[in-house]
């Protein structure tokens, strides 16, 4: 049994018996469920020393990255998007976070019973499609049913394959000081999508999920021959828990100029009604790449000029000082710590 007396995140987590909705936001609870439950019942040590988007392993004399994810998004369908093609995108784009060339997935569904088959086909046919538009085929799957109530309509399951070029080494402890820290574009646009679907919100302009595949995009940057130090797409938990995990795996710090992180009007404003933070709001088609100094321009330039990195911005930068922290300058010319959420600001978001 887990020894819950050595968990050390805020409650609810040491003192609560049960999982609570928090373990599952990418934040600071989940990351404690992981290092404290689920790594000592493995017991594998190779496990718990660089947790990325997705392992790679040799297998037969190449270098195979292998992920897999569960997509529980509710409501099933949502502006930009619905969890089929979130389904595909979440797993090509964990495949690409290592760099490797995303390759065949399996699915696996989970189907409540009562669920309409007509809506069971349009998530079908959207899942499909995605894998064709990402250049990945589904090879294999499985599928359950359980009894009415005991679940939400459609889960998805996918898990990916891919193969990882000689040369490349992308990890999050690769981040290194006066490192330049990039994003692909603005923030914040999946969470708001969904939770303005299934909360009935309107705002002045339609947000819309920004799911889409990124291996095209960080094909283009590999091709640059730059060395990228790290990748990773800030699904779960925002760009806050993306930089806190790259700050903690790498062991050094993170500044990041506030105003120059790209937010759209429409979210900004629905964060600021809501009172949410943009940077903890989850993200489906965006990514942070952290690259030397002498390499960022040239990146920069690559993925503005593809369609998925058009509003990619420079944000910010590693530093020696705070290390394991990420830290921001505020438009007002202050700072403030930007740390991992504790548990999610929007659960159930893909």
């Amino acid at each position: 049994m887990p020894d819950l007396a050595a968990w050390t995140c805020p409650a609810p987590l040491a003192d609560s018996p049960t999982i609570v909705m928090g373990h599952g936001g990418g934040g600071a609870m989940s990351a404690e469920l992981v290092e404290h439950l689920f790594l000592p019942a493995f017991r594998d040590p190779a496990a718990a020393t660089e947790l990325g988007d997705a392992a790679v392993v040799a297998l037969g004399g190449a270098r195979v990255a292998f992920t897999t994810d569960s997509f529980v998004v509710r409501p099933l369908f949502f502006p930009g998007g619905c969890i089929g093609d979130l389904a595909v995108n979440g797993t090509v784009n964990d495949l690409a976070m290592v760099g490797a060339t995303p390759c065949y997935l399996a699915t696996a569904f989970i189907l409540e019973e009562g669920t309409e088959l007509a809506e069971l086909g349009r998530v079908a046919e959207t899942l499909g499609t995605a894998a064709r538009v990402a250049g990945v085929r589904l090879v294999t799957g499985d599928t359950k049913v359980v009894d009415a109530g005991h679940g939400d309509r459609v889960y998805i399951n996918t898990t990916g394959l891919g193969l990882v070029p000689d040369g490349v080494d992308i990890r999050p402890g690769r981040a290194r000081p006066g490192d330049v820290v990039l994003v692909s574009g603005e923030i914040g646009a999946h969470g708001i999508a969904v939770l303005s679907c299934r909360e009935g919100l309107e705002f002045s302009t339609e947000v819309r999920s920004d799911t889409a595949p990124l291996n095209g995009l960080v094909a283009a940057m590999l091709d640059t021959g730059a060395d990228l130090h790290t990748l990773r797409d800030p699904t779960r938990g925002g760009l806050a828990a993306t930089l806190n995990e790259i700050a903690r795996g790498a062991r050094v710090g993170i500044a990041v100029t506030e105003r120059a992180v790209p937010v759209a009007p429409a979210v900004a404003d629905a964060c600021s009604i809501l009172g949410l933070d943009p940077f903890a709001i989850a993200n489906e088609g965006r990514l942070v790449a952290v690259v030397p100094a002498a390499d960022a321009d040239q990146v920069l330039t690559v993925m503005r000029a593809h369609p998925d990195g058009r509003d990619a911005t420079a944000i910010g930068t590693v530093t020696e000082d705070n290390a394991g922290m990420v830290v921001a300058r505020t438009g007002l010319g202050g700072t403030r710590v930007i740390d991992l959420p504790i548990g999610s600001e929007l659960p159930r978001i893909c």
